[in-house]
């Protein structure tokens, strides 16, 4: 092969850091993940260290001087984020930075290689994204846990918390979705009233606010098993979701991304069933976003007709 013959895409999200280097025909040539790589939660010291750690991964054995382009998808407020980005690739013999992207366009890249359509994210967070020619046209939600977010893993899970409280101080007991909260917070440690138990949950999710998100996943669990009080949130969780795309989609397929809409569950069942029924969309699931990143890197380097035809090499 010749020099400046593959990309590096990065994929640097809240939890966890991805570096794909891929050759020109979509050939994988490395890969590395490390922690965090999003300089708003974790500050713009430890994001780079992160995606350094990746960045060597994926590098190694390698030959830096074949690398022609690399874009960084970057979860976050990363304006100021692009030099830390500069002296990183030169740090590992890398002679041009890569292009500083948010991380939506990514997203939806790791799920089709159509120019435009629209995304539709829930993990932690939920947003929805016009892409027009590659790059964020506009968003809807994406306003974080407080007072946004609407049918993300976070709500989901505050929902199912909630839900579960206001049944035990209504001396209600029983039902998967209470057993699977209270054993999550209580452990075997229970009574000695179900109203002492509502209490001690409600104390210990005013502590830290961020015990609710991973109740989402148990959520999905009681509705599987056809809880009432579960399903009822896993539905209203995907009409909150239709919702957040409705404002923003026009034409196009919509890809799933985040936890909650790209693993299996009743939530990502119900919102491909509402969207499918609205629009008769394509609604295709995210695949991976780091060679999503690279494969948008190529794209300039790729004959004429040629990308679309690659995008599954890249994406995997």
């Amino acid at each position: 092969m010749e020099r400046g013959d593959i990309v590096i895409g990065v994929d640097a999200g809240a939890t966890s850091t991805r570096v794909a280097v891929h050759a020109l025909d979509g050939a994988r040539l490395g890969y590395g993940t490390a922690g965090g790589g999003n300089p708003s939660a974790h500050g713009a010291e430890a994001a780079a260290a992160a995606i350094g750690t990746a960045l060597a991964r994926a590098l190694d054995g390698l030959d830096p001087s074949r690398v022609s382009r690399s874009v960084a998808g970057v979860a976050g407020n990363a304006l100021n984020f692009g030099a830390a980005l500069d002296k990183l690739w030169a740090d590992h013999g890398l002679a041009v930075g890569p292009r500083l992207m948010n991380d939506v366009p990514i997203a939806y890249a790791a799920g089709s290689a159509a120019p435009s359509g629209t995304l539709l994210l829930s993990g932690t967070g939920a947003v929805a994204a016009r892409i027009t020619a590659h790059d964020l046209d506009e968003l809807s939600d994406g306003l974080g846990w407080l007072l946004g977010d609407a049918g993300s893993g976070f709500w989901i899970g505050r929902a199912g918390a909630k839900a579960v409280v206001h049944a035990l101080d209504r001396g209600e007991t029983g039902g998967p979705l209470s057993e699977l909260i209270v054993t999550h917070f209580l452990g075997v440690d229970r009574g000695p009233t179900p109203r002492a138990e509502a209490e001690r949950i409600v104390r210990l999710a005013q502590h830290d606010r961020t015990t609710l998100g991973p109740l989402a996943t148990l959520v999905s669990r009681a509705a599987a098993e056809g809880d009432p009080m579960a399903v009822e949130i896993a539905d209203r969780a995907a009409a909150h979701l239709a919702a957040t795309v409705a404002r923003v989609y026009d034409g196009g397929p919509i890809v799933l991304a985040g936890s909650v809409l790209t693993n299996e569950g009743p939530v990502r069942h119900a919102v491909q069933r509402l969207l499918e029924e609205r629009w008769a969309a394509r609604v295709v699931v995210a695949r991976d976003g780091a060679g999503a990143a690279a494969w948008l890197a190529a794209l300039e380097l790729l004959p004429e007709g040629a990308a679309a035809a690659l995008h599954p090499a890249f994406t995997g």
